[in-house]
C-alpha cells in the first residue's frame, strides 16, 4: 500500500522499520544499541527501531535527557509501544552506555539552533563514543535546509534520509557529517509528492549524457564554438595552458591564448592544437582586438594576476560583450570594482573568492553555500558556479543546482583553471549559461572522480581529468 504525506503514523512505522533494516544490512553483529531520542517524531522513529531491535532480542536502551520526554502524539505513541515490549530508558546527561552502535534520533529536521549545554554533551558523547552511528533524517547538529553545523553536530557513519533528499546534506562541511547516504522513500510516491516546492536539483554523473550537446555527423571545427582564453601572467603560464587544453578536451572547436609572450613556446610544446597569442604590456586592446572580436565565449582568469597587465585585459575582456567565464584573479579584480555582468556571464568563485566578492568571509559564505550563491546570482546578475564539496550552480530565476560528484583529492592548485576551460567549451557548443554552468561543473567533477578510481584521491592532479574529460565528454556518442 503507498504511503501518503499525510499519513504521519504509517510513515513513523515505516521509517523506523528502515532504520531497522538498515542496522540488520550494515551492522548484523551489533548486540547492543544505544538509541539517543529526542522529544519530536524523529525520536519517534528512533523508538519504532529501538522496540524492533528489542523484540529481535538485542540489547536495547533508549538514551534521553530529562527535558526530550515524547512531546508530538505519533512520538509518545512509539514510546508508549516500546517501553510496553519491556524497553529501558535511561538519563543522558551522564553521557552514553556501553554499545556496539549509537543511533542519533534527537532531531531530524526540526534542528535549527545552537544546542544547549546539556545537548552539547550529548552530543559529544555521541561523536565519542568510539563505535558506529546511524542517523536518522538528519544528523543533529546540522541545519537541514541550509547545512550549517553545530560546533559538536554528530559525526554519522551512515545518514539514513527519510522521503526526499534534504539540500542542506549535500554541499559543504556537512558532508564530513553524513558519512554514507541512503534514502527510504517510506512508500511515498512522484505523485503524492506533488505541489512540494524544489528547494534544489541534485546532479550526478549518470545524467551527463541527457546534459552535454550531442555533434551532428555533419559539422566542422567552426560549429562547436571558438574560445578564447585570457590570463598567464609572469609565473602562472600553467594556468591559462591548462585552461586552453581542457577547453579542447571539452569539445571546442578553436581556442585562441591570449597570454604573456614568454608562455607561447610552452603551449605551443605542450598544447600545438591552441592559437596563441602575445600580449605585452600596456597594448592589450590593440592585442586582443581580434581575440575578443571572433570569440563565442571567453574564459577569463586563470593565471591572471592583479597588476596593470592582468587588469588591461579584465577591462577588454568586461568591455567586449561576449559571454564570459570569470575566475581566479578576475573575480578579485570584479571584487574590488564590482558591477553587473548579466546572465551571459559564469562566476567560478571558490568560498575565499565568494566572500571577497560579497564582502563577507568564508566561514560566512560555508555556513549557508546556498544563500551566499544566491547572494552572488544578486550581486552580479549572473550564473554562479561555487565551488567545493557539493559544488552549487546558482542562476538568474533558477532553482540551484547541486554537483553530486567530486573528492577531495581535487583541492589541488589548477583544478579551476581546468574547470573554467571546460565551461567555456560548453558554452561555445551552445549551451545556455546555466546549462553550460551545470554540465561543466558536473563533467569536470566525474572527470576527477573517474582519474581517483585509478590510482587514489590524493596526489591527483589538474592534468590527470584531461584524457577523464574526452571520455566522458563522448558519453552518448556515436562513431
Amino acid at each position: 500500500m503507498a504511503a501518503r504525506l499525510g499519513d504521519a503514523g504509517l510513515l513513523m512505522a515505516r521509517a523506523g522499520q528502515a532504520a531497522w533494516q538498515t542496522v540488520l544490512d550494515r551492522w548484523p553483529a551489533a548486540l547492543r544499541i544505544a538509541v539517543v531520542c529526542g522529544p519530536g517524531n524523529n525520536g519517534g522513529d528512533g523508538y519504532v527501531l529501538a522496540r524492533h531491535a528489542l523484540e529481535a532480542g538485542r540489547d536495547v536502551v533508549v538514551v534521553r535527557l530529562e527535558e526530550h520526554a515524547p512531546r508530538s502524539e505519533l512520538a509518545r505513541h512509539a514510546a508508549g509501544q516500546f517501553l510496553a515490549v519491556g524497553g529501558r530508558v535511561v538519563e543522558g546527561s551522564g553521557g552514553l552506555p556501553t554499545a556496539d552502535l549509537v543511533v542519533d534520533a534527537l532531531f531530524g529536521i526540526g534542528f535549527a539552533r545552537e544546542p544547549s549545554a546539556d545537548v552539547a554533551t550529548l552530543l559529544r558523547a555521541i561523536n565519542g563514543a568510539g563505535v558506529p552511528v546511524l542517523a536518522l533524517d538528519v544528523p543533529s547538529g546540522v541545519d537541514a535546509d541550509c547545512g550549517a553545523l553545530a560546533a559538536d553536530a554528530v559525526r554519522a557513519d551512515v545518514t539514513l534520509e527519510f522521503l526526499l533528499r534534504k539540500r542542506g546534506l549535500a554541499t559543504g562541511a556537512v558532508l564530513d557529517h553524513v558519512g554514507e547516504y541512503l534514502l527510504a522513500d517510506l512508500g511515498v510516491t512522484e505523485a503524492d509528492r506533488e505541489g512540494i516546492p524544489i528547494a534544489a536539483k541534485w546532479l550526478d554523473a549518470g545524467l551527463l549524457p541527457a546534459l552535454l550537446p550531442h555533434r551532428a555527423r555533419d559539422s566542422h571545427k567552426g560549429h562547436h564554438g571558438r574560445v578564447s582564453c585570457l590570463g598567464g601572467d609572469l609565473g602562472h603560464g600553467g594556468a591559462i595552458i591548462m585552461a586552453a587544453e581542457a577547453a579542447l578536451r571539452a569539445g571546442a572547436g578553436l581556442v585562441d591564448v591570449g597570454t604573456r609572450a614568454e608562455h607561447v613556446a610552452a603551449l605551443l610544446a605542450r598544447r600545438p592544437e591552441a592559437m596563441p597569442h602575445a600580449v605585452n604590456a600596456g597594448d592589450a586592446a590593440m592585442a586582443l582586438a581580434d581575440l575578443t572580436r571572433s570569440a563565442d565565449v571567453i574564459a577569463l582568469g586563470p593565471g591572471l594576476g592583479r597588476d596593470a597587465w592582468g587588469q588591461g585585459l579584465f577591462e577588454v575582456a568586461l568591455g567586449s560583450g561576449k559571454p564570459l567565464v570569470v575566475d581566479a584573479d578576475a573575480l578579485n579584480l570584479l571584487a574590488s570594482a564590482p558591477r553587473s555582468l548579466g546572465a551571459e556571464c559564469i562566476l567560478t568563485p571558490h568560498p575565499g573568492e565568494a566572500a571577497r566578492l560579497l564582502g563577507t568571509d568564508a566561514s560566512s559564505v560555508q555556513r549557508d553555500r546556498f544563500a551566499a550563491a544566491q547572494a552572488l546570482v544578486q550581486r552580479f546578475s549572473a550564473v554562479v558556479v561555487l565551488k567545493g564539496a557539493g559544488t552549487l550552480v546558482a542562476a538568474p530565476n533558477e532553482v540551484s543546482r547541486v554537483i553530486g560528484a567530486g573528492n577531495p583529492g581535487m583541492a589541488v592548485g589548477g583544478m579551476g583553471d581546468v574547470l573554467t576551460g571546460v565551461i567555456a567549451a560548453l558554452r561555445g557548443q551552445g549551451l545556455s549559461a546555466v546549462d553550460a554552468a551545470t554540465a561543466g561543473a558536473l563533467l569536470h567533477a566525474a572527470a576527477g572522480d573517474a582519474a581517483a578510481a585509478v590510482d587514489g584521491p590524493i596526489g591527483l592532479l589538474p592534468g590527470d581529468l584531461m584524457s577523464e574529460l574526452r571520455r566522458l565528454r563522448n558519453a552518448g556518442e556515436e562513431v
